[in-house]
């Protein structure tokens, strides 16, 4: 397949540059001014940023098990859509992802029908039950290299520490979802003033930060490469950058709703509003987006959890938690931080792609570099009433947003393009 990408500003090697790029096969063919190709597929970009396509360690995809929420077909049909080439599946799927053979089930399934690359992360734990490990060795020869329980945290510190030393030895990282499980039971919203007027049980802010303070005293005995999900808090912002002064190999996350809104939402009791970690105080917003514009935070990972409609038709208290985000994640981040591409790159694709160590994602555009590639309009002003998703729990639905993806390419496939966007 051969696409011309006509008339954008370019995110090269040696910045921003206003020029057209040429994709023949799974490679950049050539960058310049006002190239030809009379047999190619055309993208206008005129007034949008080109970049590496967008890269998300932290996305539920939900098969196997719950393909009625969503699946690897719909699930990466959302992400290219959202300007994605790679995403990684967390393991709480059922059966959840914690030996060999179920994680090649899922690299092979988004091979047969995906419309992104798909990276299966492992479990810690067998079954996600925090009793025993999981099948460590098997999961590392399926190529899995980000592990994590996700949907709970690790809450032995004995058998965290065992996984760490495994993993330590083959350059693996443990992805964390910090939240201790006693302070955290029962809760359905952040403990502060407003689950006080609402008379509902909270979850505090101690109980993320007590977790990654505990799980750093074990990367500095391990060395293992540890990895913050969507980190939430003030207080865990100042453990993380404690531990990169320190030289840790620490690095964290931070989801597009939480550098968005604050805990007030909940008193709408609509079920959108309801995810974990939960959505805490305005400072810790503004503490959230200033984290991601000093490097604090190194990527931003939407958490995308899919929920079909009739389990959200409950009242709060009962709703399951999380939202989807892949198709409106650029637009977020892009309200949250400002229309500065060379951080929007950063965050949604370099530094993930970077944690990850996958060598073909986050690469600036060059000659020779491979055809994993986004183009988006920043000005561009739209409101999402449906989704590519399967699921519509998202609380930008009928909401005004600005910034779009016109056109995402993976391994020089034309996954995702809207013409009219910007036009």
């Amino acid at each position: 397949m051969t696409i011309l990408i006509r008339g954008g500003e370019v995110l090269t090697p040696e910045g921003l540059q206003v020029l057209d790029v040429l994709v023949e096969g799974d490679r950049v063919a050539r960058l310049g001014e006002d190239l030809h190709a009379p047999a190619a597929d055309v993208v206008d970009a005129t007034g949008c940023w080109v970049g590496p396509g967008f890269v998300d360690l932290h996305v539920h995809l939900r098969e196997p098990g719950h393909e009625w929420k969503e699946d690897i077909a719909s699930g990466t049909a959302a992400a290219a859509a959202g300007g994605f080439t790679l995403v990684v599946a967390m393991p709480n799927t059922d059966p959840p992802i914690d030996s060999g053979h179920l994680a090649r089930f899922v690299t092979e399934r988004a091979r047969l029908v995906g419309h992104c690359e798909v990276r299966p992360a492992g479990c810690i734990t067998l079954g996600r039950a925090g009793a025993y490990l999981a099948h460590l060795d098997e999961l590392w020869d399926a190529g899995v290299r980000i592990f994590t329980d996700d949907g709970d945290g690790v809450a032995d510190a004995g058998l965290l520490r065992h996984a760490m030393e495994y993993l330590a030895e083959r350059g693996g990282v443990v992805a964390q979802h910090p939240e201790d499980p006693g302070l955290a039971r029962d809760g359905h919203m952040h403990e502060g003033s407003v689950s006080a007027r609402l008379g509902m049980a909270g979850l505090p802010a101690l109980a993320e930060e007590l977790m990654v303070a505990r799980d750093l005293a074990l990367v500095r005995e391990t060395g293992t490469r540890y990895h913050v999900q969507h980190v939430s808090t003030r207080g865990t912002l100042r453990l993380i950058a404690e531990a990169k002064a320190e030289g840790l190999p620490v690095t964290a996350e931070v989801t597009p709703h939480h550098l968005t809104f604050d805990h007030s939402r909940v008193e709408t009791m609509d079920p959108d509003y309801k995810m974990y970690p939960p959505l805490r105080t305005p400072e810790d917003v503004d503490a959230l987006v200033a984290a991601v514009r000093d490097g604090t935070i190194d990527a931003v990972a939407t958490d995308h959890a899919p929920h079909a409609a009739h389990e959200r038709e409950v009242p709060f208290e009962e709703a399951p938690r999380g939202v989807i985000g892949l198709e409106t994640a650029f637009a977020a981040t892009l309200a949250a931080v400002g229309p500065d591409p060379q951080l929007l790159f950063e965050r949604l694709s370099i530094a993930p792609a970077r944690i990850l160590g996958a060598e073909r994602h986050g690469v600036p555009v060059q000659v020779g570099g491979p055809a994993n590639l986004v183009v988006v309009d920043p000005t561009v002003v739209w409101t999402p009433t449906t989704f590519v998703s399967r699921a519509e729990n998202s609380p930008w639905r009928g909401t005004e947003l600005t910034g779009r993806p016109v056109a995402t390419i993976h391994e020089g496939m034309l996954t995702h393009h809207d013409a009219v966007v910007g036009r």
